[in-house]
């Protein structure tokens, strides 16, 4: 089955960091972009960061320098690592893959940041 499987949120404190793990079954993630995607109750889904099929990688404004993004295509898996986390990354983080029209989305990990 195609799909891909996130792992990893937890409740952390403020200043803590998680990582996040994402798991590639039947696709392949050297030859497509791999994304991390949030949402927060009540808001968007909005873009966290990106791996392309060439290995680089871009963030949001709002995450950038806290959060790495990176790969092993061996293990066909993604990870998000995040440090200094905030109460205001608290969401549940999506990996997903976008090629054209189609879209591949995971079911998803809850992150919690407590104050």
């Amino acid at each position: 089955q195609v799909q891909l499987v996130e792992s990893g949120g937890d409740l952390v404190q403020a200043g803590g960091s998680l990582k996040l793990s994402c798991v590639a079954s039947l696709v392949s993630i050297n030859i497509n972009d791999i994304n991390w995607y949030r949402q927060s109750p009540g808001q968007q889904r909005e873009h966290v960061a990106t791996i392309s099929k060439t290995g680089s990688t871009t963030y949001a404004d709002s995450v950038k320098g806290r959060f790495t993004i990176s790969r092993d295509t061996a293990k066909r898996t993604v990870w998000l690592q995040m440090n200094r986390l905030k109460p205001e990354d608290t969401a549940v983080y999506y990996c997903n893959l976008s090629r054209g029209t189609y879209a591949l989305w995971g079911q998803g990990t809850q992150v919690t940041v407590s104050s």
